[in-house]
């Protein structure tokens, strides 16, 4: 299977945070060819091993499962449905999108209402509108033919939107963050045959919600080296000021010097610039974004992990629709190997 292959089912399938189960299944068929162990943790993360030289260094991959999304927290006797957001969402994009709730019989399809613009005051139309003010219609009567319907307080609720080409390399879909980092994981390890170095190729699971799925697969596996593959912010549209979102799609991968919540270990970058360099990979150096990655709780883990970041830039990451370079994804993918072959040479 191809990389725009790959990309495509794990980004048309659910995966809203700590409802992981698609992503994972389809994690667990793509990667058991190329590993020599695989097993689920008691939480959900999905953890394969590919096994190196006796006394080599560890390294730790992570590409977290899961994406933003809504989650059901009321009906109303009307059959509206209240909900609560799930993860990082700009209220500004939730109006009429078309969504899917998640229900135990089976998905249903909805939409996001509010009061009608007709209808609204005029300094109403100049407000955002909150999202607590917002609800989502599956065409119920009344609260107990939504409940027949099988909605439930606490089903979660996806954005409908499908994968789709827009030139020969531009592609946009949902849950580019992360279900990118998740293909350039798996196609990673397909191109790893015999490596000196042993290697975690780690599924996460609630990484939007404070990298908890991290946490907990790094203090198992007490990794040596951890690299946390993920989407990063393609600061190239309009509006966007220079030095705001430096990264850029179709430039190459972006390295992660510094974020919120991590500081790159200054061995792991130098692993990661030098195989670029030797590999004439281009590579894009960010610093200076509010979000983090899978590799802050890594860090931090046990006596901590030197750890990094490789992410691929894509635009109007956390809505329901981005778009990304897949030029950008390959090359992420061949500093990901080039890195690996590498580890030895600095831990």
């Amino acid at each position: 299977m191809k990389l725009v292959e790959l990309l495509e089912k794990l980004s048309n399938a659910n995966g809203v945070t700590g409802r992981e189960d698609e992503v994972r299944d389809l994690m667990k068929q793509y990667l058991k060819p190329y590993v020599d162990e695989i097993r689920e943790d008691k939480l959900g993360n999905l953890i394969t091993f590919k096994k190196g030289k006796k006394g080599a260094p560890t390294v730790m991959l992570a590409a977290h499962m899961d994406e933003i999304g809504l989650m059901i927290k009321n009906i109303k006797k009307k059959g509206f449905l209240q909900f609560t957001k799930i993860g990082g969402i700009d209220d500004r994009i939730l109006l009429a999108q078309k969504v899917v709730v998640h229900t135990d019989k089976g998905p249903l399809n909805g939409v996001v209402g509010s009061k009608p613009v007709h209808i609204q005051t005029e300094e109403e139309r100049k407000k955002v509108i909150d999202a607590e003010k917002l609800f989502i219609d599956v065409g119920a009567k009344d609260k107990e033919e939504a409940e027949k319907m099988g909605v439930q307080v606490g089903d979660v609720v996806s954005f409908d939107t499908k994968f789709a080409r827009l030139s020969n390399n531009v592609v946009l879909g949902k849950a580019f963050d992360n279900r990118v980092g998740c293909a350039v994981m798996v196609e990673a390890m397909k191109r790893l045959e015999k490596v000196d170095c042993n290697v975690y190729a780690v599924g996460t699971i609630q990484e939007e919600v404070g990298l908890r799925g991290a946490a907990i697969a790094a203090f198992q596996l007490e990794p040596d080296v951890g690299i946390a593959l993920d989407a990063s912010v393609a600061g190239d549209t309009p509006g966007v000021g220079e030095g705001e979102a430096p990264a850029k799609m179709g430039e190459g991968p972006v390295l992660t010097v510094a974020d919120a919540g991590l500081i790159a270990h200054p061995k792991v970058l130098r692993l990661l610039i030098d195989s670029a360099k030797e590999n004439k990979i281009p590579y894009q150096l960010e610093t200076g974004i509010k979000g983090s990655t899978d590799a802050a709780r890594i860090a931090l883990t046990r006596e901590g992990v030197p750890s990094g970041v490789i992410a691929i830039p894509a635009r109007y990451i956390h809505s329901p629709a981005a778009i990304l370079n897949l030029e950008d994804a390959e090359k992420a993918v061949k500093l990901t190997v080039a890195a690996i072959r590498k580890v030895s040479k600095y831990f």
